[in-house]
């Protein structure tokens, strides 16, 4: 029999898919750009969902100082990236007559498009948590909610309402309490839309995993865990990790730097090149492997062996097999004929952890 779907996979798996689903329906009803499938009207740069949770939610025409956005939102944006894709701008606060006013100190406000993204994205997550009602059942959404309601009511009230983007390494990282004492207050978890639910319970494992591991979960559950003795064609990572080509180069380079990795070629050189497991790989892998086999044990010492066997069930229910062939997931994910995801290969499988990179934060890291 196949072992059972480790509950961080089932939770990535699922997360994904709404984050999908959402980017899908918000690219369909936003004026946009990209880089490699053109645009529509005179929009932004297209970004995904992560972006509307660790930014543009907090940002009013009023304005927000940087240093009070990301104590709110418990994550640090792409402030770079928000203004050069024309989401955000930032000037001094009024008074403010410092030649150089430190950037904690700037003014956060919408530019006239952004203000455009924020009225489509803010319905969205209520969109798409009352099609997942039609979609799965409502009987199986209320049991969901019911219990990560009360694995995050355990939980430190300051993590994030979404996972961060993953830094160097691809480590997931959240700011300090210290430096956001308002940030940490009593937490309503009834209030939480369902991303958020998944992300902070995600995000807690993953951190707790990080604590002790030589390499993020992103790269052990995306990239390390497929590499076999006789190792793997590195074309085919992609395709069998569900993330981007862009996001797996970024693993190898950290993996390399740590001689974890060795890439050989076909001999004689040909069209394609082989990923083997060095001897300090093999030993990352194992370790990992190992931390993931302890955690889950202990979080049902933590949050009761019941509770974590329901949330299991139910989203076993949910995410099924997790490929395009035995997942429910897959009925929500068919982009709309003129999105950028109907003009690239249809994924084959959902990532065991999500990649969200600086790039837009699209939870493939496409």
């Amino acid at each position: 029999m196949a072992a059972p779907t480790p509950l961080y996979t089932l939770l990535s798996q699922a997360l994904v898919a709404f984050t999908i689903e959402f980017d899908n329906e918000a690219e369909h009803r936003l004026p946009h750009r990209t880089t490699r499938f053109g645009s529509v009207g005179r929009g932004l740069w297209l970004a995904s969902m992560a972006m509307w949770s660790n930014c543009m939610k907090f940002v009013s025409t009023d304005g927000i100082t940087m240093h009070e956005l990301e104590c709110r939102a418990r994550a640090r944006p792409n402030w770079n990236g928000m203004i050069r894709w024309g989401y955000i701008f930032l000037e001094p606060a009024p008074g403010d007559e410092r030649p150089k006013p430190p950037m904690s100190a700037l003014i956060v406000r919408p530019t006239v498009r952004g203000r455009l993204a924020q009225q489509v994205w803010e319905p969205l997550t209520a969109i798409i948590e009352q099609r997942w009602r039609e979609r799965f059942g409502a009987a199986a959404i209320g049991a969901l909610r019911e219990e990560l309601e009360a694995m995050a009511a355990q939980l430190d009230p300051g993590l994030p309402d979404c996972l961060p983007i993953l830094k160097f390494g691809l480590f997931c990282e959240v700011p300090e309490h210290k430096k956001c004492p308002e940030a940490v207050g009593k937490l309503d978890v009834s209030q939480l839309p369902l991303p958020a639910l998944l992300s902070r319970v995600l995000l807690a494992f993953a951190l707790e995993f990080e604590r002790a591991s030589p390499v993020s979960l992103a790269i052990a559950s995306n990239v390390l865990r497929l590499v076999e003795p006789e190792g793997i064609r590195l074309r085919d990572l992609p395709l069998r990790s569900g993330v981007s080509k862009e996001s797996i180069a970024m693993a190898l380079t950290f993996l390399k730097a740590r001689r974890y990795i060795r890439v050989l070629s076909e001999q004689p050189p040909g069209k394609w090149k082989l990923l083997l497991l060095t001897p300090e790989g093999v030993l990352a892998q194992a370790q990992t492997k190992t931390l993931l086999d302890e955690i889950e044990p202990r979080w049902r010492e933590r949050f009761g062996t019941s509770r974590l066997t329901r949330l299991a069930k139910t989203l076993q229910g949910i995410v099924g097999g997790g490929s395009a062939e035995n997942s429910p997931l897959f009925q929500g994910l068919k982009p709309y004929h003129d999105g950028w995801r109907a003009k690239v290969a249809k994924p084959q499988v959902l990532p065991h952890f999500p990649m969200v990179l600086h790039r837009g934060g699209f939870p493939d890291g496409s």
